[in-house]
């Protein structure tokens, strides 16, 4: 997604600051019947993410960290069961979703979540950034 911006702007605010923290973290895994919506802002000294989860309910939100790889799960099951006259009319819905995201960036042992109507909010705590030298001059061996 952040691919698409011009070449000349990647390099200033929230995008440069974006992947600095979480490179290409918009893996998907399609395995999943629907995906969720993720919106993710710069609050300064940690990144808000929020995840809109519609329907699932708390229980059926795994979030796991495994390396540097945060990964937010959501399972949804729903049937409907409606009788008329002399038949039975159901319908199933089951479905499963994922998105992982590089948190090299973050504090991983500080972060804290909550879920409220259906929004799953991550507050993840910047880690300091390691000033890069501006140049550095590599000599050349006889």
């Amino acid at each position: 997604m952040f691919d698409l911006i011009p070449y000349g702007r990647r390099d200033r605010g929230l995008v440069s600051d974006f992947n600095r923290f979480f490179g290409n973290s918009f893996l998907q895994d399609f395995s999943g019947v629907r995906g969720f919506k993720v919106d993710i802002q710069d609050m300064g000294d940690h990144f808000l993410l929020e995840a809109d989860l519609p329907g699932a309910k708390k229980e059926d939100i795994k979030i796991n960290l495994e390396g540097k790889y945060l990964t937010i799960t959501a399972e949804q099951n729903s049937e409907t069961t409606e009788e008329r006259k002399n038949y039975i009319y159901k319908e199933r819905s089951y479905g499963s979703c994922r998105r992982s995201f590089d948190v090299s960036g973050v504090k991983t042992d500080e972060i804290k979540g909550k879920f409220k109507d259906g929004v799953l909010e991550l507050s993840l705590p910047k880690r300091e950034a390691k000033p890069e030298p501006e140049s550095i001059e590599i000599e050349i061996e006889d």
